[in-house]
């Protein structure tokens, strides 16, 4: 009886740990760095002298990558959790304090970033959602 309900324990564990969805995905496209192409109004142009990244290398502790991103004036770190059924969860990040000429594209990433509840990765591209309905888009640095 015992071995009996040990395994059907086991069993329920197992189940419970692979459906859970606070599971990071593993997926290994996520683990690059992103140059940002679309958000906010903000012409492509404008992301590009901007020099507007997102890096996604850094090492992971406890499933959570720790990130940070680029906007042509402040680095900026945040932890990222992506989670299966494309979840993402983006933690409330800290900056450098330099005071630089146009700080707008800045200021919009800070405010949005932590917001962004979804995400899907199609090809080299990768974007963020959130439930309003606005999105942030990237595209891999390593692709031409």
């Amino acid at each position: 009886m015992r071995k009996i309900l040990l395994s059907v324990f086991a069993v329920l564990l197992l189940n419970l740990v692979l459906n859970c969805s606070s599971v990071p995905d593993q997926n290994p496209n996520l683990k690059r760095q992103w140059m940002l192409v679309a958000f906010d109004g903000f012409s492509k142009d404008q992301l590009v002298a901007h020099k507007a990244e997102m890096n996604l290398t850094e090492r992971i502790v406890d499933g959570k990558i720790q990130a940070s991103a680029y906007m042509g004036c402040n680095r900026m770190s945040f932890t990222t959790e992506f989670k299966k059924g494309g979840k993402v969860k983006i933690s409330q990040g800290a900056s450098t304090m330099k005071a630089c000429q146009d700080m707008n594209l800045e200021t919009s990433f800070q405010k949005k970033i932590e917001t962004m509840t979804k995400y899907t990765v199609e090809g080299h591209f990768l974007t963020l959602s959130d439930e309003q309905g606005n999105s942030m888009k990237f595209v891999a640095a390593d692709w031409d």
